[in-house]
Formats: structure tokens, C-alpha cells, sequence
């Protein structure tokens, strides 16, 4: 296995993620993957991070499961956001700026 030579920026933008994630998706050999199987891996990915979550918090959970760390499996959780936001043809900055603007508006009670 050849390491990567993927480099981020040192203050990346939403976009900037975006696009190192086409390059990451590319270099590791994913970019054939379905809208349904990318949407079955980042849900296999939240309940990581959930569990996490828990063991964070010392929720009781099965003493033999495998331990997750929260960051982790929330950097896990971003990537797969990323890609399915790729997939699917969404600008996550932009979409995150217009869905803003929506919920200026409500009432939050």
C-alpha cells in the first residue's frame, strides 16, 4: 500500500473539503460507489459515532464491544457527508448558507 499524498490546506473552506474529499474518494478507490451504498456506510458510521457518544458518557453498553473514538468516527461521519454531498451533486456550503437563512426566520421555541 502506497501512503497518500493527498495534502489539505492549512484553513480549508467547506469547499475545499469538498474537493480533497473527490481526491480522497478517487485515490482509495470508492468513486464507484452507489447513492445506497454510500447512504448504508455513512449510517453505519453515525451509529459508530453514537456509540462513541455513549461510552463517552458512561452509558451502559456491552462491556465487549469495540471501543470508538468520538472524533474519529465524527471525522468518519464528515467524509461520508462529503462524498454523498459529491455524489449528489450538492454544494454543502452553499446548501448550509440557504437552509441558514430559512431558519433565521422560524421561531425557535
Amino acid at each position: 500500500m502506497i501512503a497518500s499524498k493527498l495534502v489539505l490546506k492549512e484553513n480549508p473552506t467547506l469547499k475545499d473539503f469538498q474537493a480533497y474529499a473527490i481526491e480522497l474518494i478517487k485515490e482509495r478507490g470508492f468513486e464507484e460507489e452507489t447513492i445506497a451504498e454510500l447512504f448504508t456506510l455513512f449510517l453505519e458510521e453515525c451509529g459508530e459515532l453514537a456509540k462513541a457518544a455513549r461510552k463517552s458518557q458512561n452509558i451502559k453498553s456491552d462491556a465487549n464491544s469495540k471501543v470508538f473514538q468520538v472524533s474519529e468516527e465524527a471525522a468518519d461521519v464528515f467524509i461520508y457527508l462529503l462524498h454523498l454531498c459529491n455524489k449528489l451533486g450538492v454544494d454543502l456550503e452553499q446548501a448550509f448558507r440557504d437552509k441558514e437563512e430559512i431558519n433565521k426566520q422560524r421561531t425557535w421555541q
